[in-house]
C-alpha cells in the first residue's frame, strides 16, 4: 500500500492521492483494504500535520468519502480500546471533579446503548436529550449514535410550552431529562419513553440502572450508512419560529474536521469551550471537535459566571485551548489577566463577530490573539482565523478546509460584499441535509447551486472575510447601507454599555436613520445625560453618514439561547406612533451634540 500511495502522491500530488487511492483499493477484487475508519483518520491526520500551514491545509484537503461509517463505533471507540488519556474531565464550583478516560467512556457509553436498547430505542427513533453538562451526556449522545438512533439535544432553558413543540415537530419517541426538568414535560398526551438522570421519578426509568449492563461489547443490528440521519438541531429563531436542522452520521462528525482544523485542536490538548448543552455550539466544540482531535473535553460548571473563578480554574486545570462567545471575553478583560498563569495556547470565539478592542487587550496580556470563526447550526465551521496565520483585526478569516464560499449581491452575481454562499459543485460535507419539517424553506437555502446562509460579508484583495451582518438585519439610510455590527462594536467600546442592538428607524427624509437600543452595565441608570455621551461618543468613531440618531434604554428581546431578537425590535419600531417613548432620545431633541 505504501508504494501504491507513494507512485501516487509523485503523479498526482498530495491534493488528490486520498481520492484515488480509495477508489483503486475499491476497484481491484471487491476488497477494502482502507475502510471508512482509515479514510477518516488519513483526512484528520493530514489537518493535524498542517496546523500552521493554511495553504497547505486548504489546497490539500479532501473530505473523506466514507460508506459505512458510525462515527462512536468507528473512530471513538477505536481510539479509545486501552485508552487512559482523559476523555472528559468536569471540574464543579463547590471543587468536585469527574475525570473519564476515552476507555472508561468507551465502556459507559456501550452499557448506556445496551440499556436504552432493552428499553425499546431502535435506529431511526428520535431521541431528545435535557441534560446540563453533566456526564451522562456525553454517554447518551455517544450511545444514540452507537444505536443509530438520531439525537434532538435540547436546552435546559425550554419552557413546557417549548418542549411541547419540539416533541411534536420533532416527533419524539424517547426523552432522556434530569429529574430538575421532568414537570416541565408533563403529560400533555404525548407517547414516549422517558429516562432520567438524579433522582428517581416516578414513571420515568431510571439511567443509573445502565451501568449494570455489558460494558466491554456493543454490537450494532446494522451498518450505519453515513448519510443516515443522526442530528436535528432546532435554530435558535431569531427571525422567525426556530428551524429543524437535519445532520446525518458524516455531516457534523466528519464535517467537523474543519471545526478542530479552526481551533487548532492536538492530540492531548486540554480543551474548554463556553457554551450550554442544547445548541450547536455545544456539538461543535464540547463534542466532535476535540474528540476528532483524541483531546480531552473540560468543563467548569458554575451557578453564575465570575471571571476571577473562571480564570482560576483555567490555571490551575492547565486548559489549553479555550473558545468564549464575546460576552465571556468582555467579562474577562475586566480582570488583572498578567496574575493569571494561564498555559493557554489557543484562543477562539464564535458566536457574535468580536470587536477588535477585547481581542487587542488579550494579546496585550497573554500575547496570545483570540481568533474569529463562522459557521451555522446548519454547517460547521466555514470561516475562521487559523493557527499561526496573519490575522487582520475586524476580520473572521478565510474559508476553511473543504469550504468553497462566494459572495452573492443581491441578484445572486459574485461580488466582493454579498450574501456568504457555499458552493454546492463542491458540496462541503459539514453542511446539513436539510431543514427536515419544511421542504419549501430547504428549497429556498439550496436554490441556484448554493446554500445560502443569510449572512453578509465583504472580501477583501487576500481572501479575508470581513461580517457584515444578516441579510435581513443590514438596511439603507439615504441611499447608503448600515451594518448593524458594526455601529454595535463601536457602542459596545462605550464605558456604560453592556449590550446594543442597532435597527433602521423610520425617518420622512432618509427613509431610514440607525436608531440603537441600548442595555446598561451595572451602576448605570438611563438618563438624558447618558444618551448626550453615548451619542457623542459613537459619532467620535463613526462616519456622518453612519451616525446613530436614535437611542433609547431598555432590555433586548432575546431568543432562549441569548441572541437578540431584532425582528422584534424592528417590527415594534415600524408599528410606533409619533410620540417619543419614556428613555428615547432623537438628536433633534439634543442641542448639546452641536
Amino acid at each position: 500500500m505504501w508504494n501504491i500511495r507513494k507512485g501516487l502522491t509523485q503523479q498526482f500530488g498530495a491534493s488528490c492521492t486520498r481520492h484515488w487511492l480509495k477508489k483503486i483499493i475499491h476497484n481491484n477484487d471487491g476488497s477494502r483494504c482502507l475502510d471508512s475508519k482509515a479514510i477518516f483518520r488519513e483526512a484528520r491526520d493530514f489537518l493535524l500535520k498542517h496546523s500552521e500551514n493554511y495553504q497547505a491545509a486548504y489546497d490539500g484537503f479532501s473530505w473523506p468519502e466514507v460508506d459505512d461509517f458510525n462515527w462512536a463505533i468507528d473512530h471513538f471507540d477505536h481510539v479509545a480500546y486501552g485508552n487512559t488519556d482523559i476523555a472528559l474531565w468536569i471540574v464543579e464550583e463547590d471543587g468536585g471533579q469527574v475525570r473519564v478516560t476515552y476507555d472508561e467512556m468507551r465502556k459507559r457509553s456501550n452499557q448506556v446503548a445496551n440499556f436504552l436498547r432493552y428499553h425499546g430505542v431502535r435506529r431511526g427513533d428520535r431521541v431528545l436529550i435535557m441534560l446540563s453538562n453533566q456526564l451522562e451526556l456525553w454517554e447518551v449522545m455517544l450511545a444514540c449514535i452507537k444505536l443509530g438512533a438520531v439525537m434532538i439535544p435540547a436546552t435546559m432553558l425550554l419552557s413546557s410550552d417549548d418542549l411541547a413543540d419540539r416533541i411534536k415537530r420533532g416527533q419524539i419517541k424517547h426523552v432522556v431529562a434530569a429529574s430538575s426538568e421532568v414537570e416541565k414535560f408533563g403529560r400533555r398526551g404525548f407517547d414516549f419513553t422517558r429516562f432520567v438522570t438524579g433522582e428517581s421519578t416516578e414513571g420515568w426509568i431510571s439511567l443509573s440502572a445502565a451501568y449494570t449492563s455489558s460494558s466491554q461489547v456493543f454490537v450494532a443490528d446494522a451498518a450505519t450508512k453515513a448519510t443516515d440521519p443522526m442530528l436535528l438541531y432546532f435554530t435558535s429563531g431569531t427571525t422567525s419560529k426556530p428551524k429543524l436542522v437535519l445532520h446525518s452520521h458524516q455531516s457534523y462528525p466528519v464535517g467537523h474536521l474543519s471545526t478542530m482544523y479552526w481551533i487548532g485542536l492536538q492530540p492531548g490538548d486540554v480543551h474548554w469551550n463556553i457554551s450550554s448543552p442544547g445548541w450547536a455550539k455545544h456539538a461543535w466544540s464540547c463534542f466532535f471537535a476535540p474528540w476528532n482531535a483524541e483531546a480531552t473535553v473540560f468543563i467548569f460548571n458554575y451557578s453564575r459566571f465570575k471571571a476571577s473563578s473562571v480564570l482560576k480554574v483555567i490555571s490551575e486545570c492547565g486548559v489549553t485551548s479555550l473558545c468564549a462567545p464575546p460576552t465571556v471575553w468582555r467579562m474577562i478583560i475586566q480582570e488583572d489577566l498578567d496574575s493569571y498563569p494561564v498555559k493557554i495556547r489557543e484562543l477562539v470565539c464564535a458566536g457574535e463577530p468580536l470587536n477588535p478592542e477585547v481581542i487587542e487587550q488579550i494579546r496585550g496580556a497573554w500575547g496570545i490573539t483570540i481568533r474569529d470563526g463562522f459557521g451555522q447550526t446548519e454547517t460547521t465551521c466555514q470561516i475562521g482565523n487559523s493557527p499561526g496565520q496573519p490575522i487582520k483585526l475586524g476580520s473572521m478569516g478565510r474559508p476553511m478546509p473543504g469550504y468553497r464560499i462566494n459572495l452573492l449581491n443581491p441578484e445572486g452575481r459574485p461580488a466582493d460584499e454579498g450574501e456568504i454562499a457555499l458552493d454546492l459543485a463542491h458540496r462541503p460535507v459539514g453542511l446539513m441535509v436539510s431543514y427536515a419539517d419544511d421542504s419549501v424553506k430547504t428549497e429556498q437555502v439550496m436554490q441556484d447551486g448554493h446554500y445560502h446562509t443569510g449572512d453578509v460579508a465583504g472580501r477583501d484583495e487576500d481572501g479575508y472575510f470581513t461580517y457584515v451582518g444578516r441579510a435581513d438585519d443590514v438596511f439603507k439610510s439615504a441611499d447608503y447601507r448600515i451594518s448593524p455590527f458594526e455601529l454595535e462594536s463601536i457602542l459596545i467600546e462605550h464605558d456604560a454599555v453592556a449590550e446594543s442592538a442597532v435597527i433602521p428607524s423610520p425617518d420622512p427624509l432618509r427613509l431610514s436613520v440607525p436608531k440603537c437600543f441600548v442595555t446598561l452595565k451595572a451602576g448605570h441608570e438611563p438618563s438624558r445625560a447618558l444618551a448626550i455621551s453615548i451619542l457623542k461618543f459613537s459619532r467620535s468613531k463613526l462616519s456622518p453618514y453612519k451616525r446613530i440618531r436614535r437611542l433609547e434604554f431598555g432590555e433586548l428581546p432575546k431568543t432562549v439561547s441569548g441572541k437578540i431578537r431584532r425582528v422584534e425590535l424592528r417590527r415594534s419600531e415600524e408599528n410606533r406612533g409619533p410620540a417619543r417613548r419614556p428613555m428615547e432620545f432623537w438628536e433633534e431633541d439634543l442641542p448639546e451634540l452641536g
